[in-house]
């Protein structure tokens, strides 16, 4: 049994805790904004926040954040960083097929809120 703090809810998962944390949060809990990419933590589109850094899900085991708080792309607009980047994304248009939107959204988001200065 693996307990998980999700978008400040606490998921009780039964489920290996190795299992990457991209599977737990999709499959298991069922947030699909964030997508598998590559696999590799190379190509950024399963980004979500642990404690407010920017990790890859799709190699991060789940044993790896217990006790620490997940933020997903369902839940990042609740931050005053996430809010902007996301009224952005709208305001200019990026918006295309949407698959590695979220990643790119959490990244920026992660950025933005690591230099304050900027924005």
């Amino acid at each position: 049994m693996v307990n998980l703090n999700v978008n400040g809810k606490i998921h009780k998962l039964d489920v290996a805790d190795d299992m990457p944390v991209l599977w737990a949060i999709r499959d298991v809990i069922g947030f699909t904004g964030t997508k598998f990419g590559c696999g590799m933590s190379l190509c950024g589109a399963c980004t979500v926040h642990l404690d407010g850094q920017p990790i890859r899900s799709c190699v991060t085991p789940l044993s790896a954040v217990v006790g620490k708080k997940i933020t997903t792309i369902e839940a990042i607009g609740a931050i005053p960083a996430g809010k902007r980047v996301q009224d952005a994304w709208i305001a200019q248009e990026v918006v295309q097929c949407g698959y590695c939107q979220s990643g790119q959204i959490m990244s920026a988001v992660a950025l933005l809120e690591q230099n304050h200065a900027t924005y």
